[in-house]
């Protein structure tokens, strides 16, 4: 069985903190979306990268692909077609924003559990050392790969690789 590749949208696919600067990151483009709860104001600014998409369909041989978003559901009709994805599962949070145990990030029990004992990487850019600690305490350390992205930059080539490697059992960076 495939492990998992857990992959957020803010940060790591869709670079915003960026999106500050006059022009976009190269090799990004801006999207004017409209998801669920964005009704007011002008539309949600999206910095997307269209290789992404086929760096993330390379990694499918390896990986089973998996959104670990709150886009949810819905980045299956925002985000992956306009990356050339195909519609993928995600993970339907029990409690969005909610408290999270031990100082650590509300999504990383979740995401423990939705992996229930699978292998995953897991790329998101609020991933710290206390989400490391916490995933090792709870006996998925030496089968997970937590791989935190600048939000200012987006997934690198250096991550694409790290994500191979790590997927073919090599060392890689996380």
């Amino acid at each position: 069985m495939k492990p998992l590749l857990l992959i957020d949208i803010d940060g790591p696919l869709n670079p915003y903190a960026a999106l500050s600067r006059r022009r976009s990151p190269e090799g990004y483009t801006r999207h004017l979306m409209r998801p669920t709860g964005w009704t007011d104001g002008p539309a949600l600014p999206v910095l997307l990268n269209p290789e992404h998409g086929g760096e993330l369909l390379a990694l499918a041989g390896r990986y089973e692909l998996i959104w670990a978003t709150t886009w949810k559901d819905e980045a299956n009709e925002w985000i992956g077609p306009r990356l050339g994805l195909p519609a993928l599962p995600y993970i339907d949070w029990p409690d969005m924003h909610g408290a999270a145990p031990a100082g650590t990030y509300w999504k990383t029990r979740y995401v423990v559990d939705y992996a229930a004992g699978r292998p995953f990487a897991w790329v998101d850019d609020e991933i710290t050392g206390q989400d490391r600690a916490w995933v090792e305490e709870h006996g998925a350390g030496e089968r997970s790969l937590l791989l935190r992205v600048d939000p200012r930059v987006g997934l690198e080539r250096t991550d694409f690789d790290a994500l191979a490697a790590w997927a073919d059992g090599r060392e890689a960076a996380g």
